[in-house]
């Protein structure tokens, strides 16, 4: 069992929670009407809210971006805390998003919020919030910072083909059409008891072209036609259940831990059939999971944040709850947290 009262380590906790979501909502039937709306072929009409079980999601507004939403978040879980700006000394931008190839987001979010941490960007898709958690984690227990503010801005939506050309343009960037927008921060720093117990990885880098937005790096520096989301949604879950319900089993092992030891699950959920294999293969009881990809759609690495501020008030001091996260690349990402 993970033992509280002789172990000698120091410990890093999560001490306050922010999310935040764009005003504007997009339903799956409007959403499929505007992208099929050039395509000959007859579909049916609730073909996307019945393959996905996504009613809806929220979308950024022309002048909302990355950092915006980042920045909302970041206020909330500040005041979650009782923390103001300068009481933090790294700031981390997570997210698959970004504002801009350069500068890192994180400074575009510091100036916005005026704090005068050490900032940077950490970008692993999907896992970037759980990884900027870790990363984070691990520079306060060197002693390289004594809070940090991780933050992530997901804005997916600019990445969807919103008006293909034929029918194979639509079926080819159909994962797109899950995605939503939304925020969500963490602070983190040094706690008495609880905090971040545990924390595994598995990488399968041999996926890597599985799914993704190719373009804005060196490899397509410029053209439309790589800023779309394109990826075979299928081959990643395909890898998952190979060996994502490993990873957790191994993590529940290790711990000395089943479900029953866990407050909450926070899962990515990217469609909620996907959802659903996940409790079928790891045996994730339904009513400890935080449901949001019905109304929200696949929020990438604001996932897990968004599920954890919904939550987070309900905990109690003790409650431990487990976090997984998958990202394309792909990873694999299990941590557990205990609530001071």
């Amino acid at each position: 069992m993970l033992k509280q009262t002789s172990d000698p380590r120091p410990r890093v906790g999560i001490t306050g929670v922010g999310s935040a979501l764009p005003d504007a909502v997009l339903t799956s039937h409007s959403l499929q009407r505007e992208a099929t709306r050039h395509i000959a072929k007859s579909l049916p009409g609730t073909l996307l809210a019945q393959a996905t079980g996504i009613e809806s999601r929220h979308v950024a507004a022309d002048d909302e971006y990355a950092s915006t939403l980042a920045l909302r978040a970041a206020r909330r879980a500040l005041a979650d805390a009782s923390l103001g700006p300068h009481d933090i000394d790294l700031l981390l931008f997570a997210s698959a998003s970004r504002d801009m190839v350069e500068p890192a987001t994180a400074h575009i979010v510091q100036a916005e919020l005026g704090s005068k941490a050490h900032a940077l960007d950490v970008t692993n898709a999907c896992n970037s919030f759980v990884n900027g958690i870790d990363v984070a984690r691990s520079t306060i227990l060197a002693g390289r910072a004594r809070r940090a503010l991780v933050v992530t801005g997901e804005t997916p939506t600019r990445a969807i083909r919103r008006s293909p050309a034929d029918f194979a343009e639509f079926r080819d960037g159909f994962a797109g059409y899950t995605f939503g927008d939304a925020g969500a921060a963490v602070v983190l720093e040094a706690v008495e008891h609880g905090g971040i117990l545990d924390v595994d990885t598995e990488t399968h880098s041999e996926h890597w072209e599985v799914g993704g937005i190719p373009g804005g790096g060196s490899r397509h520096p410029r053209g439309d036609e790589h800023t779309y989301f394109r990826g075979d949604g299928h081959e990643l879950r395909g890898v998952f259940e190979k060996v994502g319900a490993s990873v957790v089993e191994r993590t529940l092992h290790r711990a000395g831990l089943d479900w029953d030891g866990f407050a909450r699950v926070l899962v990515h959920q990217v469609t909620v059939p996907y959802l659903e294999r996940f409790a079928e293969l790891t045996g994730a009881p339904a009513d400890k999971l935080v449901v949001t990809v019905p109304e929200l759609g696949n929020i990438a690495s604001a996932s897990i944040g968004v599920q954890l501020e919904r939550v987070y008030g309900e905990l109690a001091t003790g409650d431990r709850v487990l976090f997984v996260g998958l990202g394309g690349g792909i990873s694999i990402m299990t941590m557990i947290w205990e609530k001071s």
